[in-house]
């Protein structure tokens, strides 16, 4: 990751070595057409929300073209930064995963967005999309998209094992009716960016954060090593030894938990927005088993804070075309555009008006609808740092596997990983 003075230096040597990494004022009246100008915006996989999206905000000055990126957000993050840092004008557009933003605008990489922009997407937005797509108290990109995760159980299972799901539960209510019940709770625990998720979701939870100060750069506080961070670690080592612990925990990403809760041990999930449609065609027997909760509580009484996740849209400061990016991103993220790629694709809006467009009414029950909304005002962005990428990997390093986390040694150890890594002392 970048340093003050070396900062460039340090990302190109982050990119080359591949290091691993979720408004606005114009109408979908104003977009539509094609012409003109070609703009290219790099997209994260999905199932046509973005395509649908750039063609509604082509206009007769410019067309919208897609080009996707890899699936794994840290080969995303990978990808664009080489790119960047070489200056190259062949990006016009792009989606960002928010822990990288911070990264790609003290870099430098980014077009500044107008303040007209910066005005919406501050009136517009959930308070958690805002301030991840801020820097240094600046806006830098338009979220597109804010998931957040929750609590996806089995109904069944929570009858037969008597936990009442109106009121909230925490950590280790789920980890206990799991295991005295032949049931599995599903996470995302590999030694990847999804349990970095985990871990912050958790620590925030219990009312601290992984870091602090982050604007002082590689001097910045790191907080692990906290009540808080043991709270986590202790939460981390309860399921892994518990007999509610999958057996691929240590491995496990989204699809894999998906899998689990499909199973017949399916108990408890937590995971993002589109689990409500993912068993719509291939086990439809689990979607009318389905049920929904807040995220589980780290701290009985203390609301919990889920982790968030979503898209931001920024534009190239190498772009030979950043005036007219700058109006296409303007349509991308307005609400009507965030409705249409909720639609195709379940990653949910950004904003409270882009819960409004109809469509989405009809595949999601209101409550849901209002339980991520709920979710959202009180979600965790992940530590907004230019160094991102280097402390979420040494908090993967130092808190891998699950079996092996220990409240009492994993937090201290990772705090000073952490530092280590930030200082160049160490390597991830």
């Amino acid at each position: 990751m970048p340093q003050p003075q070396t900062r460039r230096g340090r990302w190109r040597r982050a990119a080359s070595l591949g290091l691993a990494t979720t408004l606005a004022a114009s109408t979908l009246a104003a977009c539509g057409g094609s012409g003109g100008t070609t703009l290219t915006w790099y997209i994260n996989p999905d199932s046509g929300g973005q395509d649908a999206v750039a063609k509604n905000c082509s206009t007769k000055d410019y067309t919208i073209k897609t080009q996707v990126l890899p699936q794994d957000a840290g080969q995303q993050r990978v990808q664009l930064a080489r790119r960047l840092a070489a200056k190259d004008s062949g990006i016009d557009i792009m989606s960002i995963d928010p822990p990288y933003t911070a990264e790609f605008a003290n870099a430098g990489f980014l077009a500044e967005l107008p303040d007209s922009l910066r005005r919406t997407v501050r009136e517009q937005d959930f308070d958690g999309a805002v301030k991840a797509a801020t820097w240094k108290d600046k806006i830098v990109v338009a979220p597109l998209w804010s998931n957040v995760q929750i609590l996806w159980y089995r109904k069944s299972f929570v009858e037969k094992a008597g936990l009442d799901m109106s009121k909230p539960v925490t950590w280790d209510q789920v980890i206990k009716a799991a295991s005295e019940n032949g049931g599995k709770v599903a996470v995302q625990a590999n030694k990847y960016e999804g349990y970095a998720v985990w871990i912050n979701a958790l620590i925030s939870g219990a009312g601290g954060e992984l870091a602090s100060d982050t604007a002082k750069g590689d001097d910045a506080t790191i907080d692990v090593n906290s009540p808080a961070g043991k709270k986590a670690a202790s939460i981390i080592a309860e399921l892994a030894s518990s007999k509610a612990a999958p057996a691929d925990l240590s491995v496990a990403q989204e699809g894999q938990a998906g899998a689990t809760f499909g199973s017949p041990q399916g108990a408890f999930l937590v995971n993002w927005t589109y689990i409500w449609t993912n068993y719509d065609e291939t086990q439809p027997e689990v979607k009318k088993d389905l049920g929904y909760a807040p995220y589980p509580e780290s701290v009985a009484g203390e609301d919990s804070e889920p982790p968030f996740g979503g898209i931001g849209v920024g534009v190239s400061k190498y772009s030979d075309h950043v005036e007219d990016s700058l109006k296409a991103v303007a349509c991308i993220t307005n609400p009507e555009n965030q409705g249409v790629n909720a639609e195709l694709t379940g990653n949910m809006p950004a904003s409270s008006a882009g819960y409004d467009y109809k469509p989405l009414k009809k595949i999601y029950p209101q409550d849901l609808l209002d339980l991520w909304e709920q979710s959202l005002q009180r979600a965790a962005p992940r530590t907004v740092s230019p160094y991102w990428s280097d402390i979420s990997g040494a908090l993967q390093s130092t808190w891998h596997p699950p079996s092996a986390v220990n409240p009492d040694t994993t937090p201290e150890k990772s705090a000073q990983f952490i530092r280590d890594v930030l200082k160049q002392k160490k390597l991830l």
